[in-house]
């Protein structure tokens, strides 16, 4: 590594680590002071304030304000670099832009590998830990309001709840059924079915289970039985925006997969999230060949004119990849296709900043 990739990269990360801590702290002195009368109401301890509550919390903004103070950070110190005519001087003794960049895009890629390893396995379970806090302290706790469930567990097996209780962890009016090509082979049915945490398992009792032969129908009954479906207590004790954000990379696969062999309706919001923690981080590397491309111009304007720019060309990217989602909730487009083009068409105006920028 020479002293010029040392420079760059130690200005790089010293300005993003403190844009980032400082737009952190920010928000957490906010978010206290908007709660502090709720934590002093229900007397929550200091130590689950700072460890369950914001500990888990700052992972999640770290990964959330990530691209964009990478973009402001290469634009504040590249511009200050390209005032001092540091840049200049470079260019000046042989050192092509290309070589220039390769610093930059070390620590763009490092911090998108960083957003990814956060995305997938840091923060489901800090999320996990956050929403027991807030339900336990801040929040009411979630109840299941829907009625007549009906999910297809597997390959021809349906299972129908008449209402889920979050508390006791009951469903209500539980039945199961198995259809082939020749129609109901077997129906098992139950006034009620708690499922069972250490086990795993659905605990059924007072079951009638109905099967239907060559020969006729054959009707057994029994006080409890266990059963393992691919429906758990977890998946109706949740909001499903909060379930997805408690899921890494493979139960969230998993999750699809169920969700597409049950005919579920909210299949694209689990593929827009799947999507997202991939799409996102990609952005670091996008705004970072950006921002050296335009902050690397030495410009009447100074600083603050790289600063303004950069802002407004970032926040219409953030905005580009929301509108993006709206594209797949209204139907126009597949949830990859949608969250990937926003990185595509940045990615084209990055290559056409970079071979405009000075040589």
């Amino acid at each position: 590594m020479k002293i010029l990739d040392r420079y760059i990269i130690k200005k790089f990360l010293s300005t993003y680590v403190f844009a980032i801590l400082a737009i952190t702290l920010i928000i957490i002195i906010f978010d206290t002071s908007q709660r502090i009368d709720n934590f002093v109401s229900k007397q929550v301890p200091l130590s689950a304030i700072i460890f369950d509550f914001y500990g888990n919390f700052i992972p999640y903004l770290v990964n959330i304000f990530s691209a964009l103070f990478t973009f402001i950070a290469v634009i504040f110190f590249t511009s200050k670099m390209a005032s001092h005519t540091e840049i200049v001087a470079m260019l000046s003794n042989g050192v092509s832009m290309g070589r220039i960049m390769r610093p930059y895009l070390m620590v763009a890629t490092f911090i998108a590998l960083a957003n990814c390893y956060l995305a997938n396995v840091v923060i489901p379970p800090a999320s996990v830990r956050r929403y027991n806090f807030e339900e336990k302290y801040l929040k009411n706790p979630y109840q299941n309001r829907d009625r007549h469930i009906h999910r297809q567990t597997q390959q021809g097996y349906f299972a129908y709840i008449e209402s889920f209780n979050v508390r006791n962890q009951t469903a209500y009016s539980f039945s199961l059924e198995h259809i082939d090509d020749d129609g109901l082979t077997a129906k098992l049915t139950s006034n009620e079915a708690v499922w069972d945490t250490a086990t795993n398992a659905w605990h059924v009792s007072q079951y009638v289970i109905r099967t239907i032969t060559d020969s006729g129908e054959v009707i057994r009954t029994g006080a409890s039985l266990d059963t393992t479906i691919n429906l758990t207590g977890k998946d109706l004790s949740v909001r499903v925006n909060k379930l997805v954000e408690t899921m890494g990379y493979r139960e969230i696969n998993d999750y699809i997969n169920m969700l597409k062999l049950q005919g579920a309706s909210n299949v694209d919001e689990m593929l827009i999230e799947k999507h997202k923690r991939f799409a996102y981080p990609m952005a670091s590397i996008i705004l970072t060949i950006i921002g050296v491309a335009l902050s690397s111009r030495k410009m009447r304007g100074g600083m603050g004119l790289h600063i303004g720019l950069g802002v407004g060309l970032s926040f219409s990217y953030i905005l580009f990849q929301r509108f993006s989602e709206m594209f797949v909730q209204g139907g126009w487009l597949t949830p990859a296709i949608a969250l990937w083009i926003p990185n595509v068409l940045f990615l084209f105006i990055a290559i056409w900043l970079y071979r405009t920028a000075p040589q």
